[in-house]
């Protein structure tokens, strides 16, 4: 084996140049002499590390001047919790989309009034749900933008005649997204933003504070931007290690850039499902996530599965065994996975092909 094709959901590949700094910061974080594991939060090193990757943020996503960006630990499942507890005062509505959407519903219907506006169960989240009506006295919209399980996204920033809350974990800098439609996009940033460990929330700050609840203070989205996300220790390593990869996506120029390329690799391997005689895409096309592809054997040809499972793994593709809920395969193309690394998948597919012939 040559070469390793990394296709893992999260976490996921990061770009070589990310992995060197953060080898090297580990090492002698900015010239203190000390390690990035070990450097305290409060020294002006770290302080300037924070105010940069916030600008980053901000530049790279065109933020407006009315949010704030904020960096947390806990992962996007206690981000669910987080959105219930600082915007759900009366009633919230959920576009259920698929298993991370359900479980949002899950902490929000545990505070208080939620449910689903529309769901995809009926086709086993294989679409984006359309033509629901939005009733105007919800106290927010939930929407989880990409769906890794199932392999389906939200292209587009919805008009939302009530506040627009989204979970972006796995498609946040694919795409240009116009920020002043929402009032918080949050997510975890091991998918395209950095390592697990760190989440990210850009919250429109005006929309805080509506709630008659008490918030705990670790729960009030108030407590980390008046504490600059430092009101207790942050998770120092993985916000540098997003701190590069922010640079990273810079260097590409930009998200318009990255999103151009995201676009063809989806483009590359959904054609080659399309075309080969052994595979379907489980997606409806419309709805086709460019980060999450899934794919299963063709109908009679199921029984090739764990056979093309092992031709794959032969010839260094990583990651690709669909989630354990669904089956089937999925190549998770974020921003890192190169054309190469997809071509080279497309190639494996073609040979296994030509091979049961």
């Amino acid at each position: 084996m040559d070469k390793v094709h990394v296709f893992n959901a999260g976490p996921c590949l990061l770009p070589q140049v990310v992995y060197d700094k953060a080898i090297e910061a580990i090492k002698d974080f900015k010239g203190t002499g000390v390690s990035l594991l070990s450097i305290s939060h409060r020294t002006k090193e770290w302080e300037a590390t924070m105010d940069e990757t916030r600008a980053l943020w901000k530049e790279l996503l065109n933020i407006p001047d009315d949010y704030e960006v904020v960096f947390l630990g806990g992962g996007a499942s206690l981000q669910f919790l987080y959105v219930a507890m600082n915007y759900l005062e009366k009633k919230a509505a959920y576009l259920e989309t698929g298993v991370w959407a359900k479980k949002a519903l899950k902490e929000a219907a545990g505070i208080g009034n939620a449910y689903a506006i529309a769901s995809s169960a009926d086709k086993n989240f294989s679409y984006i749900p359309k033509g629901y009506e939005i009733p105007k006295d919800l106290d927010y919209l939930h929407i989880t933008t990409n769906n890794t399980i199932y392999g389906t996204e939200i292209k587009e920033d919805y008009d939302c005649p009530v506040p627009l809350i989204a979970d972006m974990s796995s498609d946040i800098l694919s795409r240009p997204v116009d920020v002043s439609k929402y009032e918080l996009i949050y997510g975890g940033a091991q998918k395209n933003a950095g390592p697990a460990g760190v989440i990210f929330a850009i919250i429109k700050k005006d929309s805080l504070g509506k709630v008659s609840r008490y918030i705990p203070t670790m729960l009030d989205y108030r407590t980390h931007i008046d504490k600059g996300s430092m009101f207790n220790t942050p998770p120092v390593f993985s916000i540098y290690v997003m701190n590069e990869t922010l640079k990273w996506v810079k260097s590409l120029g930009g998200v318009e850039a990255i999103h151009k390329i995201d676009v063809r690799k989806a483009e590359t391997l959904y054609a080659e499902i399309d075309r080969n005689s052994l595979f379907r895409g489980t997606a409806v096309k419309e709805d086709r996530s460019i980060m999450n592809v899934c794919f299963v054997m063709a109908e009679g040809k199921e029984e090739l599965a764990d056979e093309f499972m092992a031709f794959a793994k032969g010839r260094g593709m990583i990651g690709i065994k669909g989630h354990r809920s669904v089956g089937g395969f999925r190549a998770s193309l974020y921003n890192a996975c190169t054309q190469e690394d997809v071509e080279a998948l497309v190639k494996a597919m073609q040979d296994f092909e030509n091979l049961k012939k």
